[in-house]
């Protein structure tokens, strides 16, 4: 048997909100409360008190330096401002300005099961966020939802089973972080330029043509064509090389595009921020395929794969960082990236240490691969667990 109740009858809040009822918030729990930018100042890498952002950022800080200010319970929090976002803190922490539930009584409704199903129903509480600028969430719609309360041995089931899946969830991610870590480690001692023979040391201008993207847009895109890579893309959609494209234009678009083909290498020009500024994909296909503006595409006749892994290097970034112009979007010119060095030494080298970041890289596109595979099965596990007919 499965009760049903309004959110505002099992949960008490941090806060009296504006439009609702009295008889809907009997009581409330105080909390003290940071600015974002004060919660920064206090993280510490061994600390023992959980911050408690509006964001995912997982961080800590230590006793001494909030006394005064911990609060303590398991609660369950979603953001005053901004895109919603749920968290479970079950302990000491400082918060940022959190809106902050608990349960009324855990031995009706489990914190954690209100954790779960708040969730699951993250799409439903982002629509209760409004506003022009920096949306807030309308706290009468979200006291007013229905939350269903199965028995407390099956709340206690259902948060047994979601917890296994986050802790395989979490475990994926800190071996992919561990990976990284690895990755960039012997990346850098491979390719930074520190310690390496002169005459392996060049600009790029030394040995490549480049060549401005054009045309292709994202509204050029057709579900069945001929390839093509937009600057967008190489942000977020490949890794350091590619042998297939997800995207395609027609054969009228290819035809007055700019075209990349097998071997070259192909950088960004322009972005937001300065880290995304020459993020390069290496095209391995046999195909030619389309290139939008905003990239540049590298003509040379080097290791593919070592130039575009050479992009990700310290001393790379360094470099960049001294040439990059703009203030909201920035770009790099083809003149000032043709001046970056970069360590170059023989092809056979080249090869031997483009296949030792093959190895690192493919190893983490494999982990994850498998937590994206182990995130789908768990939200379909959790919203076939808490949807009650």
């Amino acid at each position: 048997m499965v009760e049903w109740k309004k959110m505002w009858e099992v949960t008490t809040w941090d806060k009296k909100f504006s439009g609702v009822e009295k008889y809907m918030q009997p009581k409330v729990i105080k909390y003290y409360y940071y600015l974002a930018n004060e919660l920064a100042d206090l993280e510490r890498l061994s600390g023992d008190i959980r911050i408690l952002y509006t964001t995912n950022k997982e961080a800590y800080t230590n006793s001494i330096d909030v006394e005064g200010t911990i609060s303590e319970g398991e609660v369950v929090t979603i953001p005053w401002g901004g895109n919603v976002n749920i968290q479970y803190c079950n302990g000491k922490f400082v918060t940022a300005d959190n809106r902050i539930a608990t349960s009324n009584n855990t031995d009706y409704l489990n914190n954690k099961f209100l954790y779960y199903w708040m969730l699951s129903q993250k799409d439903e509480i982002a629509k209760m966020y409004r506003g022009a600028g920096i949306q807030h969430p309308s706290m009468l719609s979200v006291l007013s939802m229905s939350i269903p309360i199965p028995s407390l041995s099956e709340q206690t089931r259902i948060v047994g089973i979601l917890d296994t899946f986050t802790s395989a969830i979490d475990n994926l991610k800190e071996q992919i972080a561990q990976r990284r870590k690895q990755y960039e480690y012997y990346r850098d001692q491979l390719l930074d330029l520190e310690g390496k023979p002169e005459q392996d040391i060049h600009c790029w201008g030394e040995f490549c043509k480049m060549e401005k993207g054009n045309g292709v847009q994202k509204v050029d895109f057709v579900e069945k064509g001929i390839g093509c890579i937009h600057y967008g893309q190489i942000y977020t959609h490949y890794g350091s090389y590619a042998y297939e494209t997800n995207k395609f234009v027609s054969e009228e678009t290819f035809a007055k595009a700019k075209k990349a083909s097998k071997g070259d290498v192909i950088l960004t020009d322009t972005s937001e921020n300065v880290e995304d500024i020459c993020k390069s994909v290496a095209w391995l296909g046999d195909d030619d395929i389309a290139v939008s503006n905003h990239a540049l595409i590298i003509k040379h006749n080097q290791n593919p794969k070592f130039l575009s892994y050479s992009t990700q290097t310290n001393s790379f970034f360094l470099q960049k960082r001294k040439v990059v112009v703009g203030v909201k979007v920035s770009g790099i010119k083809p003149d000032d990236l043709a001046k970056i060095k970069i360590f170059l030494p023989p092809l056979s080298e080249q090869q031997r240490i483009a296949s030792i970041l093959d190895t690192f890289e493919a190893s983490i596109q494999n982990l994850e691969a498998q937590l994206k595979q182990r995130q789908k099965q768990y939200e379909y596990c959790r919203n076939k667990l808490l949807t009650f007919e």
